[in-house]
């Protein structure tokens, strides 16, 4: 029974840091989108954008991702057997833990008005955490009758349809701006 409390706890925390890191790359987006405004269109924007990333990676984001860390670590205590499911899951986790550090790396280098990064660059970066979370959910669902070739293959088709929606946005955005003008 303890084992199913802390699974859920440990669901809640992993959703919330999803979240967190989906919004908060989403942010940065429109926080160097902003740098492109005049002023004082671009102050405004990129005080509020700050205090926003400020308060989600803080007070949301990485609470979350430590609290994932903790639940996870005490499930996998309890958990009696150890298939290789469950460390493919892990080394997943383990990358996914990297992407949130390149996401404090960013809020660093925007907090001191350094912008290193196109906001196309920063949408395919916005994209890497739906990768984890497919291929993650689809690994501990289906677990030992997940083929490896086939979640890769289905992990690479769903890479190409999210860069190709990217591409397709940006082409759309890019024409709409040149209507405007």
């Amino acid at each position: 029974m303890l084992y199913l409390y802390v699974k859920a706890i440990h669901i809640i925390f992993v959703v919330t840091w999803f979240s967190g890191m989906f919004y908060l790359a989403r942010l940065f987006i429109y926080n160097r989108e902003a740098q492109d405004k005049p002023e004082p269109d671009k102050r405004i924007l990129t005080e509020q954008f700050a205090i926003m990333s400020k308060r989600l990676l803080f007070g949301i984001t990485l609470p979350s991702a430590v609290m994932t860390l903790i639940f996870g670590s005490w499930l996998f205590l309890l958990f009696p057997a150890r298939p290789t499911w469950l460390y493919i899951k892990l080394f997943l986790v383990l990358l996914l833990y990297l992407y949130h550090y390149s996401l404090h790396v960013i809020y660093h280098q925007q907090k001191q008005q350094e912008f290193k990064y196109s906001s196309y660059q920063l949408r395919i970066w916005n994209e890497v955490p739906s990768l984890f979370l497919v291929a993650i959910v689809c690994l501990v669902i289906v677990r030992s009758n997940l083929s490896l070739l086939y979640g890769l293959v289905g992990l690479l088709l769903f890479t190409i349809i999210l860069l190709l929606g990217i591409r397709i946005y940006k082409t759309f955005r890019s024409k709409g701006a040149s209507l405007r003008k």
